[in-house]
């Protein structure tokens, strides 16, 4: 990074004509052999005299702390005098500065002021800047068109953040009409020049089949190019692609290989699934511990099949001590995002006292969460709930809704509370029945 910064500065610079080139080249020589001391008493005098590259140089020095303590207010010192003599990268820097208020006080006038002075020379990083600040209105009024324009100034120089962020506004429509075949261009430019978000993303266009034919194998390769630079969606991707052998042959050990090391950087999905594999024997040795393991890591994070996963194994004593209370507890998480077998299994804890105080009103409202979402054997329950009050106009309907979903028992006990029934009351059951909504979580 160091010398990259150097040869950057260095390449930017030569078509300056600059005094004291010796003074710079010495301490350009001893900055390359790592010797920073020598480097900024090299540097020192020529800057001091107006020489812009060891200006600039200083500014670095200074805001690294190499070769000399770190000193913000003395790098905006240095990078503004390289600034005011057009170094663009002394400029970029000090809009930096400004941005962050690292050494002077945070200014977002002076922020777009200077870095639009490094873009206008060209500068790609600065371009990208630029156009980020016109994408978020900071500091200057929020402009999608001409958020574009510096996007594209700065990817058609080849700077792969910006061609992926151009791809994306051609994917969203913002400041560009929609154009998914535009958005895939500058996707893959920036694929192939190894920028990982972008290779993930080209990897979905070819899954999804928008703005290119659809094409596993094409996904495959580009997630496995994200998946080995370690980008966490695309491991977990790839895994998923293993698991169902799209565009590549199943194998549930190489699946679990990808799900593991994007577990380990904490995809909630990925730690599940895993989760899900070791509770299996999919590809791995079955292994509850294991499995309860990547379940609470997955839990703990909020996933919600996970809690009501981890609920089932406390509930079974698989891979730990059977724990009715710890598995309601966990029942009650995801039932509280909406999981609809949680919601049932903690209305029957609520009706039998099992790792919670008995209580017909809490369970009642449970199995209602869960018919309401249209799970089949909590309508059952609820229609024999009725059924028992003699609420035979809602007991109907919810043994007609649970019979549609093929519950055998709610086909025998819709049959026997009609026989109770008038016809109108039948009609009305039925009609609540064809009206009724599967609630969203």
């Amino acid at each position: 990074m160091k010398r990259f910064l150097l040869a950057a500065f260095v390449g930017l610079a030569t078509c300056l004509v600059l005094p004291a080139q010796a003074g710079f080249d010495e301490g350009k020589a001893a900055y390359e052999r790592g010797d920073y001391a020598v480097a900024l008493r090299e540097w020192r005098l020529p800057a001091e005299q107006g020489d812009a590259k060891s200006q600039f140089m200083l500014g670095i020095m200074y805001e690294k702390g190499w070769g000399v303590t770190q000193d913000s207010a003395k790098a905006v010192k240095w990078f503004r005098k390289a600034a005011e003599q057009g170094v663009a990268l002394a400029q970029y820097n000090l809009g930096v500065m400004y941005a962050n208020g690292q050494g002077i006080a945070k200014d977002d006038d002076e922020t777009v002021w200077w870095i639009r002075k490094a873009a206008e020379q060209g500068y790609a990083q600065a371009q990208y800047t630029l156009a980020l600040t016109y994408a978020k209105g900071r500091g200057v009024a929020q402009d999608d068109s001409q958020a574009v324009k510096w996007f594209r100034k700065a990817a058609e120089q080849g700077f792969a953040q910006a061609q992926y962020t151009l791809a994306l506004t051609y994917a969203k429509g913002r400041g560009v009409a929609q154009d998914n075949s535009q958005a895939v261009k500058w996707f893959r430019k920036a694929a192939e020049q190894g920028f990982a978000q972008a290779q993930y993303t080209l990897a979905l266009t070819y899954a999804k089949g928008r703005g290119v034919a659809q094409d596993n194998s094409q996904a495959v390769k580009w997630f496995r190019k994200a998946a080995e630079q370690g980008y966490a969606l695309a491991q977990y991707n790839l895994a998923f692609m293993y698991t169902g052998g799209l565009g590549t042959t199943k194998d549930n050990a190489e699946a679990v290989k990808w799900y593991r090391k994007a577990a380990e950087q904490g995809v909630a999905l990925a730690q599940y699934t895993l989760g899900v594999a070791y509770e299996k024997g999919q590809g791995v040795t079955q292994d509850y511990a294991e499995a309860m393991k990547w379940y609470h890591k997955a839990a703990d994070q909020g996933y919600a099949q996970a809690q009501h996963n981890l609920a089932l194994m406390y509930t079974g004593g698989l891979g730990t001590t059977k724990d009715n209370a710890e598995a309601v507890k966990w029942y009650r998480k995801a039932a509280e995002q909406g999981v609809a077998l949680a919601q049932y299994t903690l209305g029957l804890a609520y009706e039998k006292g099992q790792g919670v105080d008995m209580d017909d009103g809490w369970a009642v409202r449970w199995y209602r969460k869960a018919a309401e979402q249209g799970y089949a054997q909590a309508q059952y329950t609820l229609g024999n709930r009725h059924s028992a009050i003699q609420d035979y106009v809602q007991a109907l309907m919810w043994f007609n809704l649970a019979a549609a979903k093929g519950e055998e028992n709610a086909r025998k006990r819709r049959d026997n509370v009609a026989k109770k029934m008038t016809p109108a009351q039948i009609a009305e059951a039925q009609r609540l029945a064809r009206e009724w909504r599967p609630k969203k979580p």
